[in-house]
Parts: structure tokens; C-alpha cells; sequence
């Protein structure tokens, strides 16, 4: 059985309760971040939706900015929304400040105000089918590098990406529903219930990291250690 990973959850602003539950319900422990001393005690970390301008001031305030910035570059990092956008190389719509670790541009509010807020379902190379996707004024990835993988697109757009220790979406997974099957077929009669397998993706990156961590220390202490011999005339 694998170790149940810590993984911080950004709680600065936006729905961070949600996603804390949603690694609850995927056998991860969540932890909340608010300062650099509690982002060194976690194994990956996800930054919500919000306000990125915000977000950035935020930040600063916190002396976080440098701190998240060098985790990011090495550690699980998954943002969603506002996080997406944290995280990319290039940000338009307006240009603003950002992490720079992935591979991409993203344009703020490219899908509209509050009131053009949408779920879709559309298709993904994740396990299980069709996602249900919560756009909530979302950014939109009008490019992605040569090393970033599209796990799921929106006419034509990246909305699901990852980029070596980086996951990215620009909707709220933390709202993903899964529709079970009735006798009806009715909408109104579909259980709705919690989607989690993009939190589940990424509490599994974050295993995979802190086995290959692990497996690492392990290999440095069984090195022999060297000695010098100075030869004597």
C-alpha cells in the first residue's frame, strides 16, 4: 500500500475547502499553506481559483512568491483557473506577473464575465470517460510548448495539461460531477456525485515524486564511501 501523500492546498483566497476535500476522498492528506515555512512540510501543492492579480499581491504580502516560485520548478504543483494562470510562462489579456514554470500562454478571462460561466463535458485521456468541466470566467491556453501534454482540449483549446512535476487546468475540478446511470435517463433523475480523477492524477504524481525521492536518498547512502590513500616514499 502506498503512503498517503500530504499535499498542501494554497489558502489564500478562492475555494480551497473544496479542494481539500476532494483530496480527502482520494486518500491524500490536505494541509493548508498559507506561509513558506508550511509549503516546506508538503509533498505537492495545488493553487486554486480566485483572482490572479490578487493571488500575485497576495504573494508578495506573504513573502511567498520566491518560496512557491522554487517549489514549483522541482515539486508537484497543480493549479486550476487562477493557478493556471499563476503558473504559466506568459500571461495576456491583460500581460502580469507570473511563476513562469509552464511551458505556456494563457489568456485571463478568455470565455467571458461571471455571468458566462459554463459546464461542458468533454473528452479525456484520463481513465473513465468523459469530464464533466466547471468554467468559471476562465483562462484559456492559446499555446502550449512541445513538452506540455494535452490531457484534455475545449474547442480546439488545451483545458487539462502537464508539463513534467506540473498539472494545469483551466476549470474548477474541485466542481467536477460524475452522472450515474437511472432507468429514466431523465437529467433530472442522475445521481450527481464528486468526479475527483483529476485530483486522483494528480495525488498520484505526487506519489510517484516522493517514491522517486525516496529511491534516491536510498541509492546516495548505499554509495560506498571513497577514501584517499596517499602513498608514502
Amino acid at each position: 500500500m502506498q503512503p498517503i501523500p500530504i499535499i498542501g492546498v494554497l489558502a489564500l483566497q478562492g475555494d480551497y475547502e473544496s479542494h481539500a476535500r476532494a483530496l480527502e476522498q482520494v486518500n491524500a492528506q490536505p494541509k493548508m499553506v498559507r506561509t513558506a515555512a508550511e509549503l516546506e512540510k508538503v509533498d505537492g501543492l495545488i493553487i486554486p481559483g480566485g483572482e490572479s492579480t490578487t493571488f500575485l499581491k497576495l504573494l508578495e504580502r506573504e513573502g511567498l512568491f520566491a518560496p512557491l516560485e522554487k517549489f514549483a520548478c522541482t515539486r508537484p504543483t497543480f493549479g486550476t483557473c487562477a493557478g493556471c494562470i499563476l503558473l504559466a510562462k506568459r500571461v495576456t489579456h491583460p500581460e502580469q506577473e507570473s511563476l513562469g514554470v509552464l511551458d505556456a500562454t494563457v489568456e485571463r478571462n478568455a470565455y467571458g464575465r461571471q455571468i458566462d460561466s459554463q459546464i461542458v463535458t468533454e473528452e479525456t485521456s484520463l481513465p473513465g470517460g468523459p469530464l464533466e468541466m466547471v468554467f468559471i470566467r476562465a483562462p484559456r491556453l492559446t499555446h502550449v510548448g512541445s513538452g506540455v501534454e494535452v490531457l484534455a482540449s475545449r474547442d480546439g483549446f488545451p483545458v487539462l495539461v502537464r508539463q513534467k512535476n506540473i498539472l494545469a487546468a483551466t476549470f474548477h475540478p474541485e466542481l467536477s460531477h460524475a452522472k450515474s446511470p437511472s432507468q429514466s435517463g431523465s437529467p433530472d433523475d442522475l445521481e450527481r456525485n464528486p468526479d475527483r480523477r483529476v485530483h486522483q492524477y494528480f495525488a498520484q504524481m505526487v506519489r510517484d515524486a516522493s517514491q522517486a525521492l525516496e529511491n534516491s536518498k536510498s541509492a546516495q547512502e548505499s554509495l560506498p564511501v571513497q577514501t584517499t590513500v596517499t602513498n608514502r616514499q
